[in-house]
Formats: C-alpha cells, sequence, structure tokens
C-alpha cells in the first residue's frame, strides 16, 4: 500500500510546512515507508480566478482571498485525486509538528472507513465539529473528492465552507475518530504524537510580527455598515505560552539549516518577508542544551541542540 502525507499550505506558512516535513521523517523508525508532499496554494492557479468573489460559509456570504493566512485550508481535500484514489494519505496543516511515529496512523485499524480525524463538539458552535487539520483517508473510498469542483460548489451557493471544512457532508458512518494525542491542539505531553500549534496569533516562529490574518466581525450589523465581514486589526503576534514548543519548534528549525533542508538565505528572505519572525536567528542561538537543569523533562524525544 502506498502511504503519503501531504502538508498543505501557502507561501505565508512555507516554512512551517517545510519543519513540519523534516518532523514526520526524523520521527519515524521507518522514514522511507512513505513519502511527504507539499502542496501549495499559490501552485494552484484555479484560485486566481476566485479571488474577490463571495462564497458560502456558516449560511453567509464572504469574500474570499487568496492572501489570507489560511487559504490554503480546500488543499485538504486533493490528496485522494493526487493518490489516484489509492492508498493511504496523512493531510495535516502546516502548523502541525510530529513528536511521534506517523507510521502509527498509517498502520491504523481504519475499520472500513474512509476518513479518521478528531472530534471537537462545541467548537465554533458545531456539535459535529470534526477538526480536519489532522486526517488520514482511506483514497479509494473518497472518489467523490475532487478540488476544483467542490470548491467551485462554494461559489454557485451549493456547498457550505463550513459544512465542507467539518466534514459536515460526509455519512456520519464513514468517519472514524482519532485520539486526541494525533491533533493535540496547542498541548505538548508525552503522549502527544502530533502538536498543532493551532492558535494562529501564538505560532512560535511569528511572534512580534505584525498580524496578517482576517479577523472575522461577528455582529452582522456592524459587517454590514462598515461593508466587509473581516479586516486585518493592527495587531502583533504574541509568545506561545508554552516555551517547549517554541524550544521544539526551533530546534526543529535548526536541524532543517544544519541539514541543508532550509538555507540560510531562504530563511532570510521569508524573514523579510514577514513569514518568520525577525529574531529567529537570536531563538536558534539561544536554546537551552537538551538534558540541562531546567530543560522540561516532556520535551519531544530525540531532540538534538541546533
Amino acid at each position: 500500500m502506498t502511504y503519503t502525507v501531504f502538508i498543505h499550505t501557502n507561501a505565508k506558512q512555507l516554512v512551517g510546512a517545510q519543519v513540519a516535513a523534516h518532523a514526520l521523517k526524523r520521527n519515524s523508525s521507518r522514514p522511507d515507508a512513505f513519502a511527504v508532499r507539499i502542496l501549495s496554494r499559490e501552485d494552484y492557479p484555479f484560485f486566481e480566478a476566485y479571488e474577490g468573489r463571495p462564497f458560502l460559509r456558516a449560511g453567509a456570504r464572504r469574500k474570499w482571498t487568496n492572501d489570507d493566512l489560511q487559504s490554503f485550508t480546500p488543499l485538504r481535500f486533493a490528496p485522494p485525486q493526487l493518490m489516484g484514489y489509492e492508498g493511504r494519505a496523512v493531510v495535516i496543516d502546516p502548523d502541525v509538528f510530529a513528536v511521534g511515529d506517523v507510521m502509527e496512523l498509517f498502520e491504523l485499524d481504519m475499520q472500513d472507513k474512509a476518513i479518521f480525524a478528531r472530534p471537537r463538539p462545541g467548537h465554533n458552535k458545531r456539535a459535529d465539529y470534526v477538526a480536519t487539520s489532522v486526517m488520514l483517508l482511506d483514497c479509494s473510498r473518497l472518489r467523490h473528492w475532487n478540488l476544483e469542483r467542490n470548491f467551485d460548489e462554494l461559489f454557485r451557493f451549493v456547498r457550505d465552507y463550513d459544512d465542507w471544512i467539518t466534514l459536515a457532508l460526509e455519512p456520519r458512518e464513514s468517519i472514524g475518530f482519532l485520539a486526541p494525542e494525533w491533533n493535540d491542539f496547542d498541548r505538548l505531553t508525552p503522549s502527544t504524537r502530533f502538536v498543532h500549534n493551532t492558535k494562529r496569533r501564538t505560532q512560535p516562529w511569528k511572534t512580534g510580527l505584525p498580524v496578517d490574518y482576517t479577523n472575522r466581525i461577528p455582529i452582522p450589523f456592524v459587517a454590514r455598515l462598515i461593508g466587509s465581514d473581516g479586516v486585518r486589526l493592527p495587531m502583533r503576534y504574541k509568545p506561545h505560552p508554552d516555551p517547549r514548543q517554541e524550544q521544539y519548534f526551533f530546534r526543529l528549525l535548526g536541524e532543517c539549516l544544519d541539514q541543508g533542508l532550509i538555507s540560510e538565505a531562504f530563511l532570510r528572505m521569508e524573514m523579510a518577508r514577514n513569514h518568520v519572525r525577525h529574531d529567529a536567528f537570536e531563538v536558534l542561538s539561544r536554546l537551552p542544551v537538551v538534558g540541562a537543569p531546567g530543560v522540561a523533562a516532556a520535551a519531544p524525544p530525540k531532540v538534538s541542540a541546533a
């Protein structure tokens, strides 16, 4: 059986995706048993035709913005088609970093289900919310997933983005549930398998940068008054509340630099573009030595100094 991990991203989150790709391989006992592919929104020209067009989300109409921090999310539904509807795929966001071995996920008993993902009841006021930021897919059972066709349905108002992204359009019996450790939301414990820096404003590699995502306006009257359902507020990214998660990301980034997976020139270019915090090299230089007094025992395994 073919196994492939897909990391979906856009230019703003590319460094995160590259670090995530490294984490998958370095933390697996069988790194040659699976492939890793980075899917970037910019590599799919059809998105450009939808810039500024209204689409359906949570029953209301919003305007599509390719420059949004999370404009890559429709790519979650591309892997089955890209794999010819064969094999198994794991899909992760670019801010999801392996701590455990992804092969354990690939070899999970899927119990004749098409999708495994983490349930998150009550999130965004939806009792049926399923987090699709990490998914295990049996591609042979998802032949109805066609990225361009399904994306276009948003703009013809026959598909709601929120229903799509939470798997509400899939038969309930086709969905199995992952343990929380496979998509641990800003939580790092000895049982964590994938840590997800899901809170946008505290992503560890963006601390101090101007916020570059859209804040949605929850009050319809105000949105109508200003003629927009979202604004870019003059805020800055904040430090992650868990220093260990910042350290883990930067240890991985340091390994990418040491191994030539990311060049210093590229990282500096991303810093200049405000995609990576401007003090990234200073953070790398002051990482504590693993095993030194005061370094958290819950730090992920096999972490070496940058």
